[in-house]
């Protein structure tokens, strides 16, 4: 989809398809805004990682107290959403911010977050995903342990990985100042976990079961794994993410429902 027809398809994409969210209109033009890969940071800004590329970061740049606006994350943090797949059947996805905290192979403590899908009160898929921020404000996903369930069984474990194990590499799932046209990696395991994003506006409008919210970061999340598949994600600030709507390669969305805040 060609970024400068994104006003129009983005509005009526999330206007016309998501149960219970609307948003407002959004940057005209993203890649006429700087870009992570193609100009240099601002005043500091911590380059953010693309593609495949290294990184070295020095554990004592980061923290678990997590502040980052589009997504802060203090112990107790629930976010419940409910999410609709292609067949148009309903799932219960129940995130919440863990007392609780591990250190990857790279020497960085991260806090973990249990993300929990379930079908009828069954489980769908059980993740546990690791994330620090920066000194800077960037939040950085630093692996995730997933598992998929039939009929009650483990059926796959695909997907999981750890930053500084078997060549996994960490990314950004939200920057510190977020300008539209930003790009950056969220995750990278080859043929695993290959999470990208750019940044399309920060100034968005959108509306859920739980609120309305203005200043909302909208973002195009894909993969190369799947080339056919594009998401766009919106993050209230205060919040955290309140609405993810698939665009291309399927029809799903996921639309916040309910939240509650744990302690700074």
């Amino acid at each position: 989809m060609p970024r400068t027809t994104t006003r129009t398809v983005v509005a009526g994409v999330l206007m016309g398809a998501v149960l219970g969210g609307t948003l407002g209109a959004c940057t005209a033009n993203p890649s006429s805004g700087p870009s992570a890969s193609g100009s240099p940071p601002a005043a500091g800004q911590v380059p953010l990682p693309q593609g495949s590329e290294a990184v070295r970061l020095d554990p004592a740049d980061f923290t678990v107290d997590i502040s980052n606006p589009y997504w802060p994350m203090a112990v107790g943090d629930r976010w419940v959403y409910r999410e609709t797949d292609d067949e148009g059947g309903d799932l219960r996805v129940e995130v919440t911010v863990l007392d609780r905290t591990v250190t990857v192979a790279l020497g960085i403590e991260a806090r973990v977050v249990h993300d929990l899908v379930t079908d009828g009160g069954a489980a769908v898929e059980d993740t546990y995903d690791l994330y620090a921020q920066d000194a800077t404000g960037n939040v950085w996903y630093l692996g995730e342990d997933t598992k998929e369930y039939e009929n009650g069984a483990v059926v796959s474990t695909s997907g999981s990985w750890e930053a500084g194990v078997d060549g996994a590499s960490p990314g950004v799932v939200v920057p510190a100042r977020p300008r539209p046209g930003t790009e950056y990696r969220q995750e990278h395991l080859a043929g695993e976990a290959e999470d990208q994003a750019v940044v399309l506006s920060v100034d968005e409008a959108v509306q859920t079961p739980v609120g309305a919210y203005t200043g909302a970061l909208l973002t195009r999340d894909t993969t190369p794994l799947e080339p056919d598949v594009a998401e766009l994600k919106l993050y209230a600030p205060g919040v955290g993410p309140v609405m993810t709507v698939q665009i291309a390669g399927g029809t799903g969305r996921e639309v916040l429902v309910e939240t509650t805040r744990g302690h700074a």
